[in-house]
């Protein structure tokens, strides 16, 4: 361990990416491979979200494209299971590899060191429809690791390597081309991700709720809470700390409803819900969040850009906002009023929510807000951004 240690901290020292870069350099300038496309999901931690999307398209619909994922070291495991071609972040290969590239397909950030060879084309599918501020937008930054001059420069000098930005909606369009000072081609042309919610089957509901072993007569409650800046233990790892009394939740709601609980990728909080078993489940590692609404009735979140996505269900959406005040003044600030234009309830505390959840059992019906949210939010998602996407980018002669 102390080994592994050393390692990653040489590798991570500044000579070795100066190092990195220049390699990275040299072999960007070799002719491209028109038909590499090489993509990557939450800095290689997941087969997930847009670029999965894309990939699966691609893999049916481009039969000469040569399609690799770049993949954390730590996270090969789940690649090789679902016999996937990858290679690992950060090796000789993978430096040999990425650069040649034609295309990229990513979902955040890469690296800043990384330079983008001149004549690869970079696709940024973003990961979610803005509610709270975005890039330059954030007034002060209190991430560890970073401050507001330095984090709005690097997302600049990272925006400024995009050729294609997605997005889902005009709303975001208008946002994101100011947040990311972005000047290239946004794909307006819904979330790629998105796609699965218009094109997923009975059975794909019953193959994953088998999996995870939720009895057949139980609804299904997803909480998907997003993270806090100012709460971390180190730089990309961040506190969370679970509001909702799951005591109370379970006497009042444990005979009709089970709770799955799916945190945000940066949180590192290992969850234990021993006490809870039959009722709470913990998610966070399930392979792909998209799955896990097609099984849900009910989604409880508070800032996190999941309803969006959730909201081309049309399903319920209850708001668990019990720092609101100080997560919309404080830390982030919202592009639009939450508490005015929120597709559901906002509530602060477990007794409300629960009040809520009893509610949606006796009224299915959405709410005029509800329709009028998703008119704006998801009016062109119809199950075929994928395609659109490719369709824009890739050249196959």
């Amino acid at each position: 361990m102390l080994v592994s240690k050393v390692i990653k901290r040489i590798l991570s020292g500044s000579k070795m990416q100066k190092i990195y870069k220049i390699i990275f350099k040299i072999v960007g300038e070799l002719p491209k491979k028109s038909s590499l496309v090489v993509f990557e999901s939450f800095h290689g931690k997941q087969y997930s979200d847009s670029p999965r999307a894309i990939f699966e398209y691609m893999s049916e619909n481009t039969p000469n494209a040569q399609l690799v994922w770049s993949v954390d070291r730590r996270h090969t495991k789940l690649f090789e299971g679902l016999n996937i071609p990858y290679i690992k972040r950060f090796t000789i290969k993978w430096f040999l590899t990425m650069p040649r590239a034609k295309y990229w397909v990513n979902n955040v950030r890469l690296p800043n060191w990384l330079p983008k060879p001149k004549k690869t084309e970079y696709v940024q599918t973003w990961h979610g429809t803005p509610l709270k501020r975005l890039g330059v937008d954030i007034k002060e930054i209190h991430m560890p690791g970073t401050d507001t001059g330095r984090y709005k420069r690097n997302f600049i000098t990272e925006s400024s390597n995009w050729d294609y930005l997605v997005s889902p909606n005009a709303y975001s369009t208008e946002i994101f081309t100011r947040a990311f000072s972005f000047n290239g081609q946004v794909l307006e042309t819904g979330y790629p991700r998105n796609d699965f919610l218009y094109n997923y089957t009975q059975r794909d509901v019953s193959v994953v709720k088998e999996q995870l072993n939720i009895p057949k007569d139980k609804k299904v409650i997803l909480y998907a809470p997003t993270w806090r800046d100012n709460q971390f233990y180190s730089v990309g790892q961040y506190k969370f700390d679970i509001k909702l009394d799951l005591n109370r939740m379970k006497e009042q709601l444990g005979n009709e409803y089970v709770i799955l609980l799916r945190m945000h990728y940066l949180i590192s909080e290992n969850i234990d819900l021993t006490e809870y078993e039959g009722f709470a489940y913990d998610v966070s590692n399930y392979l792909d969040i998209r799955e896990l609404y097609v099984i849900s009735d009910i989604l409880i979140t508070d800032y996190s850009s999941v309803f969006f996505d959730f909201a081309n269900l049309k399903r319920p959406i209850i708001f668990y906002v019990y720092d609101l005040d100080e997560y919309r003044d404080h830390l982030r600030g919202f592009y639009f009023d939450l508490e005015q234009e929120a597709p559901g309830p906002l509530v602060k505390n477990t007794e409300q929510v629960i009040s809520h959840i009893q509610a949606v059992s006796k009224d299915n019906d959405l709410s005029v807000s509800y329709q009028q949210f998703y008119s704006t939010f998801c009016g062109i998602e119809d199950g075929e951004a994928s395609k659109r996407v490719v369709e824009a980018f890739y050249n196959d002669k």
